[in-house]
Formats: C-alpha cells, structure tokens, sequence
C-alpha cells in the first residue's frame, strides 16, 4: 500500500537557469540503505550509501515546506531519521 498523504510535487525550487546555490542545502542521514531506484522520487537530491549502514540525502531544498515534506517521505517509508544539518553555504557556488 503506499500512501500520499503529503506532498508529491518536487522539493525543489524550478530554477530556470539551473543555479541552485542560492538555496539552503541539507545534509539528511537516515538508517538504513536506499537503493539507486530511490533517487527520483527524492528529485535533486544525492543519494550516497554511508559506511556505517546509512544513507544520506544531501542537496538544494526550497524552503522549510519543502523540508518538512522531504521528511515525511522518509517517515512514510520507514527510515529513522538519524540527523539533519543545514550546510554551510559554498563560498564557490558549488
């Protein structure tokens, strides 16, 4: 079964030249592995499968919405939330 209770447009800002580095970039670790199949329903964020048995999200969200919907997926799928940091912004835009 799956559900929709929350929100399934894209987490990310539609930026029409692409730069996204004026958004806030989040760190989010979870436990537990996602699969490569996983990385679009998590548009624009990477998927990086952590040594220590976790994954982490890593990239642009819109705003604190957007950010609070991201951890509903992850809520609504199961995975404990081990932590989420806001990234300091990149000095080179990168």
């Amino acid at each position: 079964m799956v559900r929709t209770a929350h929100q399934v447009r894209s987490y990310v800002a539609v930026v029409s030249t692409g730069d996204r580095t004026d958004l806030p970039h989040y760190e989010v670790r979870v436990r537990g592995r996602l699969g490569a199949r996983w990385a679009a329903w998590f548009d624009g964020l990477s998927l990086t499968d952590a040594e220590d048995g976790t994954t982490v999200l890593r990239g642009p969200v819109v705003d604190q919405a957007a950010l609070h919907g991201l951890l509903q997926k992850l809520r609504d799928i199961g995975l404990p939330l081990v932590s989420l940091t806001q990234l300091p912004p990149d000095p080179e835009g990168n």
